[in-house]
Formats: C-alpha cells, sequence, structure tokens
C-alpha cells in the first residue's frame, strides 16, 4: 500500500477534522521515509497548536516550538545529526548483519537510517523546547505535548517519528535555533510528507502488560 501524494491545496481548517482519535492513535506509526515537498506553515501551526492542548503540571503550559524549514538551516541540522547518529547505530548496523537479526527490527533500522541520509531534505525540523525546574530539563513536561503534536500530524496526513540524537550536541543547537539556556529543547520531530503508508504498528498484546492490583510473572519478556 502506497501512501497517497501530497494535495495540491490544503484546507487547513478541515483537514484531519474527520479522524477518529482511536483510529489515529492506533495508526500513529513512527514515518522516516518522508517527501522534500514543503508543507504550509499554516498546517505545521496547526499540529502545534494541538502540542498546546496537552496537559501539564499546575497549567504552565511550559513548551516552545521552533520549526526549521530553511534550506541551509536544515542542512546544518542534518550535517551534525548525521555525524553523531552514524557513531551511535553502528552496533546495530553491525548486528543486522546476521541472517538470524529480526525482520521488524532491521525495517526499523532501515527507516531510521533513512532519515539520518536524508534529515537535510525533511521539509520542517520541529524542535520541541521547554522550561528547565531547578536549573534541571523537565522532559516529562513536554512529552504529552509531543505525542499530540504527533497524533496531530497523523490527522492532517503529514509522517512524523521522534529523535532526541541531537541532545548530543543541544548547547550548540540550542544557541543555532536562539533558545536561552533555561528553555532547552527536549526532542527533535522531523515533519513531511509521508512516503509511505500509515499501519497499525506491530505491539504486543494488551494482555501481557496490563495487570488489576499487582504486577505478576507473565512468561517470557520481550
Amino acid at each position: 500500500m502506497k501512501a497517497p501524494p501530497p494535495p495540491g491545496t490544503v484546507d487547513v481548517a478541515s483537514i484531519g477534522e474527520d479522524v477518529r482519535l482511536l483510529e489515529g492513535l492506533r495508526t500513529s506509526c513512527a514515518i522516516r521515509r518522508l517527501r522534500p515537498d514543503p508543507v504550509p506553515r499554516e498546517l505545521v501551526r496547526k499540529v502545534c497548536e494541538a502540542g498546546t492542548f496537552a496537559p501539564s503540571g499546575g497549567n504552565r503550559q511550559p513548551w516552545s516550538f521552533v520549526a526549521v524549514t530553511d534550506r541551509e538551516r536544515r542542512a546544518w541540522i542534518a550535517e551534525r545529526y548525521r555525524r553523531v547518529f552514524s557513531e551511535y547505530i553502528a552496533p546495530a548496523v553491525r548486528a543486522a548483519e546476521s541472517p538470524d537479526y529480526p525482520a521488524e527490527k532491521r525495517k526499523v533500522l532501515s527507516g531510521a537510517v533513512h532519515l539520518s541520509e536524508t534529515l537535510h531534505e525533511v521539509p520542517v525540523h520541529l524542535f520541541v523546547a521547554g522550561h528547565t525546574r531547578r536549573g534541571l530539563p523537565q522532559p516529562q513536561a513536554l512529552f504529552p505535548a509531543i505525542q499530540n503534536v504527533l497524533l496531530a500530524c497523523r490527522a492532517v496526513g503529514l509522517g512524523a517519528s521522534l529523535t532526541t540524537i541531537h541532545l548530543t550536541f543541544r548547547e550548540e543547537v540550542d544557541a543555532f535555533l536562539g533558545l536561552p539556556p533555561d528553555r532547552p529543547s527536549i526532542a527533535l520531530l522531523p515533519i513531511g510528507w509521508p512516503r509511505v503508508a500509515y499501519r497499525r504498528p506491530v505491539r504486543r498484546s494488551i494482555d501481557e502488560c496490563l495487570f488489576f492490583d499487582r504486577w505478576e510473572e507473565r512468561g517470557t519478556p520481550r
């Protein structure tokens, strides 16, 4: 099943409004194969606005979103990302040379490598940043908003995934983005029109991980 081509004209007000919540949840797989076609700024605004409806302690709403769309700035980010990612992923690439390497893991690995190699072409690099507390980043306060953005991308037909590789060079990239020291970035979401179709990701049964009143051992952990 192939992904549809990017729409020629986007009705930002109506796009995504008809996607049922649970269907969107169940088919919001990470999509790392993205087209270079531009994404309208108003659509970027729409998915980020969805992020702002996430819960936050004390309703502090600690999030900030920086969408990098300029070609040269995306290339700057991609070059540094690729350098770190190559070292990070090397053990998995070597492991994948074994014929016994699981097919599903091989698929995920292939997508991650593809994203690294083509990140400069991805039209939107969305950084999510937030307040510090007692001098420390607060990622737990931002992940609900990040999940909302990912779900909104699914609803409007965009592909997206979550990566934190850039945290290895966070100080450099945050300065590049103009973020102050007390508002560090937590995540990078590469966003674009998908080259592949949405699908239900492979998941173990809820019966393997749902417990009532008390946890208990169940078979062999994955």
